[in-house]
């Protein structure tokens, strides 16, 4: 879709350049006529022989109102398009991810961990399941909310529950591998039905992935994409935990461990999850500064470059935007926590989504944990920079080029057509 001319949808918003793209639409930076306000406009084709954006937007709708879930100011069809204008964005942590040269420290992963599981504990309590928890569908925030995690992408959610009644939907299997294959759960690889467990075991699979920089099963090879499966699920299934979470806290065992122990319609302790990391940050010595590795990082160049004060944004969003050109071509050549118990778990890449086909059926602050105890580990440093940096303006001028993410999809689930909402 051309945008040298003056488009817009809604009446009132302006398309901009594109800032992400996939085969199923792609993703505008926006602007409010009236307000001057920066918006993304996420545009689908008429035509999409798998439309799925009227039902995500839908779904942004049920969720409306939480921490974290962008807000959707319009939907409905222009031209031959399908839009909806939700809220600009920052950074993936995907873009992060590979920002800090793919690898985040333990005082990071563990302040990201407190608000990943926040936010999918959300999802779950408005009794829908995401399907595909990935580090590029958590966006960071911007300006003042630049520290605040956001959950996009809702095109696979889907209801596990009735919200009136309860009633959980029913096992099953021999199901398609819905989501993304490198952080699937292993029931979902065996063609279960997903409920609750696996969003949570696939939060599990992205905290070792930012720890590690890595998973065993990423990068193996097969001559079909189900063999590559296949692969995928046997490594999983072969890796021990003490293996796959060696040389880190025994906390992410634990957290793996309880969520693979987890039956199908049971409901995570996700305050019990939130508080072992709590815990163990204490322990570390952390402050909830909210200092990520990527507030240093810029502070280190700005430092190193001479000068003064904080890294600035527009520089920033020169950066990852750059690298997320680079990473595209490459593409295309491809609340305070309650005291809980201890609870024992127990159980014996590809980065492509797959989609199932037919139908798809409070405001959390983290609490504060200040510390005077001395710091361990490769995460020392985080102490003397943050200090600097937030001299130089706060931890909050983290990468901001107003991120969104989209991934192909191979098959998407048909929808009813669009209607119009404000």
């Amino acid at each position: 879709m051309t945008t040298t001319l003056d488009l817009r949808v809604g009446n009132k918003y302006r398309i901009g350049r594109k800032i992400g793209s996939g085969s199923f639409g792609d993703i505008y930076l926006g602007t409010n006529i009236i307000s001057g306000e920066e918006i993304a406009i996420k545009l689908e084709s008429v035509k999409a022989k798998h439309p799925q954006l009227e039902y995500e937007a839908r779904v942004y709708k049920s969720l409306a109102g939480g921490v974290g879930i962008p807000f959707v100011r319009w939907f409905g069809t222009e031209c031959d398009y399908h839009a909806m204008v939700l809220d600009l964005l920052g950074p993936s942590l995907e873009d992060l991810f590979n920002f800090c040269n793919r690898k985040f420290s333990l005082k990071t992963v563990l302040l990201l961990a407190d608000q990943l599981i926040s936010r999918i504990e959300y999802i779950h309590a408005k009794s829908f399941i995401h399907r595909d928890i990935k580090p590029d569908n958590f966006l960071m925030g911007i300006g003042k909310r630049g520290n605040q995690v956001n959950v996009i992408d809702f095109g696979l959610a889907k209801k596990y529950r009735d919200p009136k009644t309860h009633f959980h939907i029913p096992y099953r299997e021999n199901k398609n591998l819905t989501g993304t294959a490198r952080y699937a759960s292993i029931n979902t690889h065996l063609g279960v039905e997903q409920s609750r467990r696996d969003d949570m075991e696939s939060l599990g699979y992205v905290m070792l992935y930012f720890c590690r920089g890595s998973l065993p099963w990423q990068g193996l090879k097969a001559a079909t994409k189900k063999q590559k499966y296949d692969r995928i699920m046997e490594k999983k299934m072969t890796t021990p935990t003490e293996v796959l979470c060696r040389g880190f806290p025994n906390e992410f065992a634990i957290y793996l461990n309880y969520t693979r122990s987890l039956r199908f319609d049971d409901k995570p302790d996700y305050s019990y999850l939130r508080k072992i990391f709590r815990d163990l940050f204490v322990r570390e010595g952390f402050q909830y500064d909210y200092v990520f590795d990527w507030t240093v990082y810029k502070y280190a160049i700005a430092q190193a470059a001479g000068g003064q004060q904080g890294p600035n944004e527009d520089d920033d969003n020169k950066d990852l935007n750059k690298q997320r050109t680079l990473r595209t071509n490459a593409a295309t050549a491809g609340h305070p926590t309650p005291q809980a118990s201890s609870k024992p778990g127990a159980v014996g890449g590809s980065r492509r989504k797959v989609v199932e086909r037919g139908g798809m059926a409070g405001v959390d602050t983290p609490g504060t944990m200040d510390t005077t105890r001395g710091l361990s580990g490769s995460d020392r440093m985080l102490r003397s920079a943050s200090k600097g940096a937030q001299a130089a303006g706060g931890p909050g001028f983290a990468p901001q080029p107003g991120g969104y993410r989209v991934n192909k999809r191979e098959d998407q689930p048909s929808g009813s057509g669009p209607q119009q909402w404000y």
